[in-house]
């Protein structure tokens, strides 16, 4: 790989391969009739030492997956069940994608290269084992306003158009396919355990428990590994429905085969954000009893670790599980504070103090009057910058309790980026998703997309890092 010469070295570590064969299928990429390069994320390269690849070197691993060297030598379908809208699905596997490859990242942190849509496996049932255009664009969108919120996130790496025409149920047909490639923190589920404690595979069980231990927790393997492993697994997936709520985010499909235990969100199809705070909101149409709903992604994610607690009985002891557990909520709560005080961007004044506060905020937001990112951008910082007419929407009683507490409030950013001067708050509602999908699809114009990719960078910038 001659072309990669940058400050963080590409370090290749197929540590998958330890796990052994009856944990993943080999397979081979679609042939695809063209590859045509729409996005990559030159930013998330750097950090596994490949933003210097050149276009053609770049399509070549990631439209044709020639193998990258020192690394896997094919890809890699991964066998996984899960519960899908609670019921058991043992059916399941990557259907439409494969663990393309694995290094070490600037920050040290095993990582994954997985694809999206390049093509059938054994897993793939009566899929095609393609995705749409649009779903990768949709994608983008999602990872990128989710990583600016504060979210942990895989991010979308790769998309190359391929020239295919698919039929889909469920949009205008034929559209335009494309293979997306992912950098996560992994790709382990909850409903990888869950399809070894089906199998009662005690032996690969405690072998993987091993591996997530050591490869993505630094811990060391031991008798009461799945215990430990689950307490790693409560504290790190804890945080992700508070970030949701932060963000106004909903994934739409939290099944436990969506839910990696690193607690990375992952896996984007039927999401949306919310306008408003609305705890019924939904972003599947086929989340028809609103499972996944805006207000109830809390006790989805909850839900979903425990079945990760009820596969380990395979290996542990149940009460050593249960304790393991049981920090959960204390976990939950703490983030919910943190997540939504960094998003205001105050500084926190103490656990009694700062519940009043978000109570008072969910409250007055649930009213429905204003959208949560005016009302975020509005008041960062702790002290209302909105002038007229927005003065008198907050005007209104139900910010009363909220306004008298969040005077006490010191600010936790410095409001000196110039974002914070715009009229309004960079957004990502889906008629706007929807308005950049159409002028590429009806113009193939794709200034919309990566103009709105920089604003969302740019909101980033002004919001910092998430503590």
């Amino acid at each position: 790989m001659d072309s990669i010469r940058q400050a963080t070295p590409y370090t290749p570590e197929p540590a998958i391969l330890a796990l052994g064969d009856t944990m993943y299928d080999p397979v081979a990429a679609a042939d695809f009739p063209k590859t045509i390069l729409r996005y990559r994320n030159d930013r998330a390269a750097a950090e596994i030492g490949m933003d210097n690849l050149d276009d053609a070197a770049w399509i070549a691993h990631f439209g044709r997956f020639e193998p990258l060297p020192g690394n896997l030598t094919e890809p890699l379908a991964l066998r996984y069940h899960g519960h899908q809208f609670r019921v058991y699905n043992p059916d399941l596997g990557d259907g439409r994608g494969f663990l393309f490859a694995q290094m070490r990242g600037s920050d040290g942190r095993l990582m994954d290269l997985g694809t999206k849509g390049s093509g059938r496996t054994p897993w793939s049932r009566f899929g095609d084992g393609r995705l749409t255009l649009k779903g990768g664009v949709r994608e983008i969108l999602a990872t990128e306003m989710l990583e600016a919120l504060g979210v942990r996130t895989s991010r979308t790496f790769s998309l190359i158009e391929t020239g295919e025409a698919l039929q889909r149920g469920d949009e205008p047909s034929p559209t335009r396919s494309a293979v997306m490639v992912r950098l996560s923190h992994g790709h382990i589920r909850i409903g990888s355990f869950q399809r070894l404690a089906h199998l009662r595979d005690a032996e690969t069980m405690r072998r993987l428990i091993d591996y997530t231990l050591d490869r993505y927790f630094n811990d060391a393997p031991g008798e009461d590994g799945a215990a430990r492993l689950l307490g790693h697994v409560v504290r790190a997936v804890a945080p992700l429905a508070p970030s949701y709520i932060a963000a106004g985010f909903v994934h739409g499909v939290l099944n436990t085969d969506n839910i990696n235990v690193t607690g990375e969100s992952f896996d984007y199809g039927p999401w949306r954000f919310t306008p408003f705070y609305d705890p019924a909101f939904i972003s599947a149409y086929f989340d028809h009893h609103g499972l996944y709903a805006f207000g109830r992604q809390a006790e989805a994610i909850h839900w979903d670790v425990i079945q990760l607690a009820v596969a380990l009985r395979l290996v542990a002891d149940q009460e050593a599980l249960v304790s393991a557990i049981e920090p959960y909520a204390g976990h939950y709560e703490a983030a919910l504070m943190r997540q939504l005080l960094w998003r205001l961007g105050v500084a926190p004044r103490g656990e009694a103090e700062d519940k009043a506060l978000i109570g008072a905020m969910e409250q007055a937001l649930m009213a429905g009057t204003v959208e949560i990112d005016r009302f975020f951008f509005d008041w960062a910082g702790g002290d209302c910058r909105a002038p007229s007419p927005a003065d008198t929407l907050y005007a209104d009683p139900v910010f009363d309790d909220f306004r008298d507490r969040i005077t006490a409030y010191a600010p936790a950013r410095v409001l000196d980026h110039p974002y914070w001067s715009d009229p309004a708050p960079c957004s990502m509602h889906i008629d706007e998703v929807e308005a950049i999908w159409s002028r590429i699809a009806d113009a193939d114009d794709w200034s919309a997309l990566h103009d709105k990719v920089a604003a969302v960078r740019r909101m980033g910038d002004a919001m910092g890092a998430m503590p």
